[in-house]
C-alpha cells in the first residue's frame, strides 16, 4: 500500500513538472513572439522574455506553495481528528478499515484478519492510508512543490529564450515557432507516457494550443507596433 502511494506521488510530481515546463514554454514564447512582432531590437525582446520568465516562475512557485500548503493543513487537521478517534473509539476505526477492504474486493473473513493485523500496528496510520489514502508519515511538502514548479517553468522557458538569441533578425518569429513546437512535442510525449494516453493526441493538443497562443500574441504585437510607428 505504501509503495503504491509513493509511486503515485512521484508520478504526480512528474506530471506537475511537465505542466510547469509547458507553461514556461508557451508563456515565454508568447511574450517574445509578441515583442518581436513590434520590430523591437534583440535587447528589448530578451529583456521582455527575462521579465516574463521571472514573473512566471515566481507565480508558479507561489501558486503551488499556497495550494500544497492548504492540502497539508487539511491533512494535518484530518490526522489530529483521527488521533482523537484512535484514543476514544479504536474499534470503530478498525471496523472502517474492514469495511473499506471488503469494498475493495476482500472477502469478509480476510478483511477482518487484515484489519486486525493493521490495527495491531499503527492504527492511525493504517486507517488514514486505507480509508482516506493519506500517508500520515509522509505529508506533502509545499516548499518542494514550489521549487519543482519554478524549476520546471524555468527549464521550459529556456527553449524560446535561446531561440530568440540565436535566431537571425529576419527569421526570429520562425525560429521561435520551430523551437516551441519541438519543445512541446517533447513534453507532450512525456505527458502521454506518464498518463499512458495517446502520444499523437497529447502532442497535437499542446502544439495547437501553443501555436494559437503565439499567433495571438504575434498579431497583437504587430498591430501595436504599427500603431506606435
Amino acid at each position: 500500500m505504501e509503495e503504491k502511494t509513493s509511486i503515485a506521488a512521484k508520478l504526480n510530481w512528474l506530471r506537475a513538472g511537465v505542466l510547469g515546463a509547458n507553461d514556461g514554454i508557451i508563456s515565454t514564447a508568447g511574450v517574445v513572439m509578441g515583442v518581436a512582432a513590434t520590430g523591437a531590437a534583440l535587447g528589448e525582446i530578451a529583456t521582455a522574455g527575462m521579465a516574463a520568465v521571472t514573473a512566471g516562475a515566481v507565480s508558479m512557485a507561489l501558486g503551488e506553495y499556497v495550494s500544497v500548503s492548504a492540502q497539508r493543513d487539511t491533512e494535518r487537521a484530518m490526522i489530529s481528528q483521527h488521533a482523537e478517534e484512535v484514543r476514544d473509539t479504536p474499534d470503530d476505526l478498525e471496523a472502517d478499515i474492514r469495511s473499506t477492504l471488503e469494498k475493495r474486493g476482500l472477502n469478509p473473513e480476510t478483511a477482518r484478519i487484515a484489519a486486525q493485523e493493521l490495527a495491531a500496528g499503527d492504527l492511525l496510520h493504517a486507517h488514514l492510508m486505507v480509508h482516506h489514502n493519506v500517508d500520515s508519515k509522509e505529508l506533502t511538502n509545499p516548499w518542494a512543490a514550489a521549487l519543482s514548479s519554478a524549476v520546471a517553468f524555468l527549464l521550459g522557458s529556456i527553449f524560446p529564450l535561446v531561440a530568440v538569441v540565436v535566431a537571425p533578425a529576419g527569421a526570429r518569429g520562425l525560429v521561435i515557432l520551430i523551437a516551441t513546437v519541438v519543445a512541446l512535442c517533447v513534453t507532450g510525449g512525456i505527458s502521454a507516457m506518464l498518463s499512458e494516453g495517446s502520444t499523437v493526441r497529447s502532442v497535437t493538443r499542446l502544439v495547437v494550443g501553443g501555436a494559437l497562443a503565439m499567433a495571438i500574441t504575434y498579431g497583437l504585437g504587430y498591430l501595436f507596433g504599427e500603431v506606435a510607428l
